[in-house]
C-alpha cells in the first residue's frame, strides 16, 4: 500500500482543474405519484371558447403555450396536479424567470416541486392566478384568433382572464410541500429514467472536480425504485425521502471513485464534502464503491451486495453509521474509519486505525494485529435528523429519539424511533437569505431547513431556544463576515445542528461555532443537544482565519462526525503558515461530552484541548500541520510542538478510544513534535488504541502519549500501542 505517498501530493500539487461557473439550476423535476389527486381535462377561455394548447405539441423547454380551436387532443389536455401546478404533456406552466411584472411571459418548462411560479390556483370567479405573483393567465393582447400566446397580468375581470377546466373543480397548493431552492432536485418514481440521469450526469459532470467551488447541490429521491446510476461529485448530497431505507429503491450504483485525478493514482484522499443517505441500493455487478475521506458521511444506507471503501489507490479516512451492508465491507487502502450502529456481513482490510461502535458483523478487537477496535454498543447517540415525504405525500423532517446501549440500526425492525416536524414549522432558507432573515426566523421560533449555498452572514447567528432543529441540505454553509462567530447557541437543551460546513472568513474569527456561553453549567443529560455531520474549513476555498474553529462550552454535547479542518491545500493563496491561520480546531469545556468520529487537522497550536471532566472520544484521526516553517515557529514553551490532543491537568476522568495522529512536516522535514497525545496521568483518564505515523519518514513525533511510545520517523515510520498513559 503507498501510504507513505498520502496526502504529499496535496502540498506539491494544487488542483489546476477550473471550476466550473454554473448557472442556476432549477429546483428538479417531479412527476405524479399516486398519493396525489388531481383533475384532467380541458382548459377553455371564456373570451373565445378555444382551448389552451401545446403549441406544435413540443415539450421543448421555454415552449410558450397558445389559444387553439378545441380538438380534444393530448396537446389540449392539462393536469391540475395537488402541488398547484399545472401540466401539459409532462411539462409545468411557469412564468419565465420567476418574473412577477405585468406581461411576463409563460411558457412550458421542466416541473420544479414547490416552486411558485409553478403554481396557479382556479378561483369561483375563473381567474387563473399565478401563486407567486397573485396575477393572472392573461391572453396577450386580447387576441381572439388561433395562436394567441399567454402572458401574465394583474386581475382585472376581462374575458380574456377567464377561464374553465373541464376536470372540475382543483385543489390549492399543498402548503406542506415547501420550495427548496434552486439547487435542489426531486426525483419522483413517475419520471423516466432517462430525464433522471440527464439530470445526476449534470450534476456530477459540474462538481466532479469542483473541490473549492461554491456550488452546492442536493438531490433527492421521493419513495420508490429507480434505475439509474448515481456518481456522486463534490458538495452534493443523495438522500432518499423515504422515512426508512428500504422506502427507496437505486438498482444501480450510488458511487465515488477517484478518476478526476486523471493521473491513473485513483487517489481518494481529497474526496471530501459530498454524502448519500437514506437509500437502498442493489449495485447490478453486487458491489458498490464509497472511495472516500473526510467530511464524506454514509448514513442510513442498505448495500444489497458488497461496498468498497477505496479506489485502488490511497484513501484517508471515512464514517458510516446507522447503515446495513449485506454482503462484505472491503476496507482496502482505508489508513482509518469509523463504523457506528451498522449491519454488515463481514470486514475484510485493515491499515492503522479501524474502528466499530455498535456494529454487529465487525471484526473482533484486536488492535495493533490488526488494528481493528471494537465496542459492543454505543453507549448514547442520536442519529442525525433528516427530510422526507410521508404517505400523504407532505413534506416533514424527522428527529431520530436518543437511544442508550445500541448496537446495530434505528431501522432493523421497521420504522425508527423518533417524531416528526411538520414543513411548516421550519423556515427554509434559500439563495438570497441574509443573516438578518434568518436571525428573525430563529428569533420568532422556527427550526430552520438551509437550502443548498454559500451564505455569507455579517451578523452571527444565534441559537437560542431549546430543542431547535437545524438541517442543512447539500452542505450549506455559512461563511462570517468582518471578524464575527458564524454560530452561536444558547445553553439549552437538545439543539440538534446537522449537515453544515462553516467556512472561515478572511477576517480573523475568535471562534466559529460556540456551542453554549462560556461558563455554562446546566446539565443536558436527558436532551443533549447532538452536532451530526458538523464540517469546518479555515482556508482552501478563501483565506480564512479563526482563532478558534469550534468551542463546547453546554455539558453532554453529542458530537457525531465532526471534521475539523484548517486547510493543507486549496486555491492560490488561500493556504499556508501566514494565510489561513488557526490556533485551535476544537475546545471542549463542557463535561460529559461525548464524541463519535472526531477528525481534526493542520491546527498550529493544539488541535483538541479538552477541558471538561467525564468526557468521551470514539475515534480521532489527526494530522498536525504539514507546514511549520521552522522549529522555533512551532514550539510550545520549551517543548517542541503541539500535541494533537490535550487533556487539561485538571481533568479527574476522560476516555478515549481508537485513535490516530500523523505528520508530515515537508516544509522544514527537522521539525519535531515530542508527543501526539498529552493528558494527565491519573486513574480515570485512560486512552486506548492509539498510533503514529510519519508519513513517508517526513518529519518526527517522539512519542505516542506523553512519554510513551517509540519515535517515528525515517527509520521507524509507524507505531502503535494499547493504552496508556
Amino acid at each position: 500500500m503507498p501510504a507513505t505517498r498520502r496526502k504529499a501530493r496535496t502540498m506539491r500539487r494544487v488542483l489546476t482543474a477550473a471550476i466550473i461557473g454554473l448557472t442556476t439550476i432549477g429546483m428538479g423535476l417531479v412527476g405524479m405519484t399516486s398519493a396525489q389527486a388531481a383533475t384532467t381535462g380541458t382548459v377553455v377561455s371564456s373570451a373565445n371558447g378555444k382551448c389552451l394548447d401545446v403549441t406544435n405539441g413540443s415539450t421543448a423547454n421555454g415552449n410558450q403555450p397558445q389559444m387553439w380551436a378545441c380538438n380534444n387532443g393530448p396537446n389540449q389536455t392539462w393536469t391540475f396536479a395537488d402541488d398547484g401546478s399545472v401540466r401539459g404533456l409532462g411539462k409545468c406552466l411557469d412564468v419565465a424567470n420567476g418574473a412577477t411584472n405585468d406581461g411576463a411571459v409563460v411558457h412550458l418548462w421542466d416541473c420544479f416541486a414547490g416552486l411558485t411560479s409553478q403554481q396557479w390556483t382556479l378561483n369561483a370567479a375563473k381567474d387563473l392566478v399565478n401563486v407567486k405573483a397573485g396575477k393572472c393567465l392573461d391572453i396577450k393582447d386580447n387576441n381572439l384568433a388561433d395562436g394567441a400566446k399567454l402572458q401574465l397580468w394583474s386581475c382585472g375581470g376581462g374575458a380574456n382572464q377567464k377561464w374553465t377546466h373541464s376536470g372540475g373543480p382543483t385543489i390549492p397548493p399543498n402548503p406542506n410541500n415547501p420550495d427548496l431552492g434552486p439547487n435542489v432536485t426531486i426525483f419522483d418514481p413517475s419520471m423516466s429514467s432517462a430525464t433522471i440521469q440527464s439530470r445526476l450526469n449534470q450534476v456530477f459532470n459540474q462538481q466532479v472536480e469542483n473541490q473549492f467551488g461554491t456550488a452546492r447541490y442536493a438531490l433527492l429521491f421521493k419513495p420508490g425504485s429507480y434505475n439509474n446510476d448515481v456518481n456522486v461529485g463534490f458538495f452534493t448530497q443523495v438522500a432518499g425521502l423515504g422515512l426508512s431505507p428500504d422506502q427507496v429503491n437505486i438498482n444501480g450504483h450510488v458511487h465515488v471513485e477517484a478518476d478526476w485525478w486523471h493521473d491513473g493514482s485513483q487517489n481518494a484522499t481529497q474526496n471530501f464534502w459530498r454524502s448519500a443517505e437514506g437509500l437502498s441500493v442493489t449495485p447490478p455487478d453486487g458491489l458498490d464503491r464509497w472511495a472516500v475521506s473526510q467530511a464524506a458521511p454514509y448514513r442510513r444506507m442498505h448495500v444489497r451486495g458488497n461496498l468498497a471503501l477505496s479506489d485502488g489507490g490511497w484513501s484517508s479516512g471515512g464514517f458510516i453509521a446507522d447503515s446495513k451492508i449485506d454482503g462484505q465491507i472491503q476496507s482496502g487502502s482505508q489508513q482509518q474509519f469509523l463504523t457506528r450502529n451498522s449491519q454488515m456481513g463481514s470486514w475484510n482490510g485493515s491499515n492503522w486505525n479501524q474502528v466499530f461502535v455498535g456494529s454487529p458483523g465487525a471484526p473482533a478487537q484486536s488492535f495493533p494485529n490488526p488494528p481493528y477496535t471494537t465496542i459492543g454498543s454505543t453507549p448514547l447517540v442520536a442519529e442525525k435528523p433528516y427530510l422526507y415525504v410521508d404517505n400523504a405525500g407532505a413534506y416533514q423532517v424527522f428527529v431520530p429519539a436518543l437511544r442508550s446501549n445500541t448496537s446495530g440500526t434505528t431501522w432493523a425492525n421497521g420504522n425508527p424511533a423518533g417524531s416528526s416536524l411538520p414543513i411548516s414549522t421550519f423556515y427554509v432558507v434559500k439563495p438570497g437569505d441574509t443573516a438578518s432573515t434568518i436571525n428573525a426566523a430563529l428569533a420568532s421560533g422556527k427550526n430552520l431547513l438551509v437550502t443548498p449555498g454559500v451564505y455569507n452572514l455579517n451578523q452571527t447567528l444565534n441559537v437560542t431556544r431549546a430543542d431547535t432543529v437545524i438541517l442543512g441540505l447539500g452542505l450549506a454553509t455559512f461563511v462570517p463576515l468582518g471578524g464575527i462567530n458564524a454560530m452561536n447557541v444558547a445553553d439549552v437543551d437538545g439543539v440538534r445542528l446537522a449537515g453544515v460546513l462553516f467556512d472561515a472568513g478572511t477576517t480573523n474569527s475568535n471562534t466559529l461555532l460556540q456551542v453554549g456561553p462560556s461558563n455554562s453549567s446546566a446539565s443536558h443529560a436527558a436532551n443533549p443537544t447532538v452536532l451530526s455531520d458538523v464540517f469546518v474549513r479555515v482556508g482552501g476555498s478563501i483565506a480564512g482565519k479563526a482563532t478558534v474553529s469550534v468551542e463546547i462550552n453546554s455539558d453532554n454535547v453529542i458530537g457525531d462526525h465532526l471534521w475539523i479542518w484548517r486547510a493543507d491545500h486549496g486555491n492560490d493563496g488561500t493556504w499556508g503558515w501566514t494565510q489561513n491561520p488557526g490556533r485551535n480546531g476544537l475546545i471542549v469545556n463542557g463535561d460529559n461530552v461525548t464524541m463519535y468520529g472526531l477528525f481534526v487537522e493542520h491546527y498550529q497550536q493544539h488541535q483538541t484541548i479538552w477541558n471538561g471532566n467525564g468526557g468521551r472520544t470514539y475515534f480521532y484521526q489527526n494530522e498536525m500541520p504539514y507546514d511549520p516553517p521552522n522549529q522555533a515557529a512551532w514550539m510550545n514553551g520549551s517543548t517542541r510542538g503541539w500535541a494533537a490532543y490535550k487533556v487539561a491537568d485538571a481533568v479527574n476522568t476522560h476516555e478515549a478510544w481508537g485513535l490516530g495522529s500523523y505528520c508530515f512536516f515537508n516544509v522544514n522535514p527537522s521539525v519535531v513534535a515530542a508527543r501526539a497525545f498529552e493528558v494527565p496521568v491519573k486513574s480515570g483518564v485512560r486512552f486506548r488504541d492509539m498510533v503514529t505515523v510519519s508519513l513517508g519518514g517526513v518529519g518526527t513525533i517522539t512519542n505516542v502519549i506523553n512519554t510513551t511510545g517509540a519515535t517515528v520517523n525515517s527509520g521507524h515510520q509507524v507505531t502503535s500501542i494499547v493504552s496508556g498513559p
